[in-house]
């Protein structure tokens, strides 16, 4: 059985990170914290053959992606799919800040941030509509290879939602992604996926977990074809 897998990666952390903003189109850099945690993510990852690595286009992602790429000798390649949410007039303004001068949109967004959009910016469900056929893309383009996926905390979300067939509007409640998250995607097909691993930092430490095999089990009949 020929599988693809994802491994699919939120970037480290930023210069912003500490400061809980919305800053999914802002263009903002990692800071040194998070470079530690992605290049010990590109340990981890070091011996695993890596077909391609694609990414966000945002600096955060590139830089990213570019330092998991070192180790194989590839370059990365850019997908405006796989960008992060825009926040529209909600950019780089903290939560309490969004509570207190836009109160009804923060309430909005509250109760379904899929459908919602505040002014200026994207619902998840316009995100999804962007990012999974970008991700589907590079599934059919890398059958049966291992590929790297960068991208951003409700990107990610969303699409595992989408792909899972997760309630989307609760995707903020039930669903997180530390920086430098290690999320694993085994695909049989592009439509039909089976998540391995979830926001795993363990590489965060000097012990980190082993990547997990491939799943062999058959948990129903067409993952296994039994």
């Amino acid at each position: 059985m020929s599988i693809t897998r994802i491994f699919l990666i939120r970037h480290g952390a930023t210069v912003l990170t500490a400061e809980d903003r919305f800053a999914g189109a802002t263009d903002v850099e990692l800071s040194d914290e998070g470079r530690g945690q992605v290049s010990r993510l590109a340990e981890r990852l070091s011996l695993i053959p890596v077909d391609a690595v694609y990414a966000s286009p945002l600096g955060r992602t590139m830089e990213t992606a570019r330092i998991l790429a070192s180790p194989h000798n590839i370059g990365v390649q850019a997908r405006e799919g796989l960008r992060e949410i825009s926040h529209g007039h909600w950019e780089q303004l903290t939560r309490q800040e969004v509570e207190d001068k836009y109160p009804a949109e923060a309430a909005a967004w509250d109760q379904d941030p899929y459908t919602f959009a505040p002014e200026g910016g994207e619902s998840g469900l316009e995100v999804t509509a962007r990012a999974l056929p970008a991700l589907l893309d590079i599934v059919k383009r890398h059958q049966g290879k291992p590929v790297i996926v960068v991208s951003h905390k409700a990107t990610i979300r969303l699409l595992l939602s989408s792909l899972l067939g997760f309630d989307p509007r609760r995707y903020r409640d039930n669903l997180d992604q530390d920086p430098a998250a290690l999320n694993i995607v085994d695909f049989k097909d592009p439509v039909r996926a089976r998540l391995m691993l979830f926001n795993d930092s363990s590489h965060y430490s000097e012990s980190g977990l082993a990547i997990p095999d491939i799943a062999s089990a058959c948990l129903s009949k067409w993952w296994g074809g039994h």
